[in-house]
């Protein structure tokens, strides 16, 4: 996993001399086309528009998974339903929390949201942040379609959400301002941004960062304060927010996975017809693999970005990635008390042959 990045850097740069490589992301939303049984005619079913929030630009990959998402279910619902995608988590202010308040009570009725969100209000979540538990995407994406991972987001139900989709996201990397990170040593001292997570903060702790939870609307400006020395995401994420003008080092940390909720107000989904009901769960299930395979395009893509502006891109050795894997492992017993759930912590740790 370690060496992910370097090569989806080498692809890209291979992929741009031929002239082959991908297009913008908002070209990249086409659908595929109906791949069973719902139909695609047009329908009898009432009219009903829904919005789709979600928390990143509308250049970032999860809008333009949600604009797929958006053509499937238009598609499969013969035209009944309609979607319309709202970035920048512009319809509940950038607050994830109230995001997810929202869409369980009726105010939303679409939010897209990363799965570590969900902890603040279930720790059960907390298990997908555990760092370094899982190998790749192939494993998370497993994961997610196991008995357990699916248990894990069907919980959600209990505040009046329901799952509809369980969709990977790329694994998370770590810039700075400072210096290449090839070990924890790297890390000491360093005033890192985190989410609002204390499973993060404890893990960057840990590994001798002054971890700094902060809301992500302020984090530019910080960087370029020399507020935060740095920030830890998915690398999608610091090309599309132009990171690389107050960055100078990305590391291939791969240090932790996340996952996407794309979840429903329950009240309006069941208020809806069986076929627009099975339209929105068939195109969300569907986009699971669409995103898969859009993100393993486009972090080549994105990476090369950061480089051709400036950013200088590290792999780890493997001494001291496996330095950040002790240090995670050490704090197995703290992880597993911020799950508050034993036996999902057990199971997943054993799923990813990490008992």
């Amino acid at each position: 996993m370690k060496k992910c990045l370097s090569m989806m850097l080498a692809l890209a740069l291979t992929l741009s001399m031929v002239g082959c490589a991908g297009g913008s992301t908002n070209d990249s939303t086409a659908t595929s086309g109906n791949t069973s049984g719902t139909t695609s005619a047009a329908s009898s079913d009432p009219k009903v528009s829904l919005n789709v929030s979600v928390p990143d630009a509308d250049n970032s990959y999860i809008y333009a998974a949600a604009q797929e998402f958006k053509a499937r279910v238009e598609e499969y619902s013969g035209g009944s339903l309609e979607l319309t995608v709202y970035p920048n988590g512009s319809l509940y202010g950038g607050d994830g929390n109230a995001a997810i308040s929202s869409v369980g009570n009726g105010s939303l009725d679409i939010v897209i949201l990363a799965a570590s969100l969900y902890a603040s209000f279930d720790p059960s979540f907390y298990v997908i942040s555990v760092p370094y538990l899982f190998d790749d995407t192939k494993q998370l994406q497993d994961y997610l379609n196991s008995d357990v991972g699916v248990d894990l987001f069907n919980s959600v139900e209990s505040m009046g959400i329901t799952c509809m989709g369980r969709w990977t996201r790329s694994f998370r990397q770590v810039t700075n301002s400072k210096t290449p990170i090839n070990s924890p040593a790297d890390m000491e001292g360093m005033v890192l941004r985190t989410p609002s997570n204390s499973l993060y903060v404890e893990f960057f702790t840990a590994c001798g960062a002054n971890a700094t939870p902060m809301s992500f609307s302020e984090v530019y400006n910080a960087l370029q304060l020399n507020t935060l020395d740095g920030q830890e995401n998915p690398v999608d994420v610091p090309a599309t927010n132009n990171f690389y003008e107050v960055q100078k080092y990305i590391s291939g940390t791969n240090h932790i996975a996340d996952a996407w909720v794309v979840g429903m107000n329950t009240n309006k989904l069941n208020g809806l017809t069986e076929n627009q009901q099975n339209a929105l769960k068939q195109a969300a299930e569907e986009c699971q693999q669409w995103y898969v395979d859009y993100q393993a395009e486009k972090d080549g893509e994105m990476l090369k970005l950061l480089t051709d502006n400036g950013m200088e891109y590290n792999e780890l050795p493997e001494d001291g990635f496996q330095e950040f894997v002790s240090i995670s492992q050490s704090l197995y017993p703290k992880f597993k008390e911020m799950v508050k759930n034993d036996e999902l912590f057990d199971a997943t740790v054993a799923f990813c042959g990490k008992a």
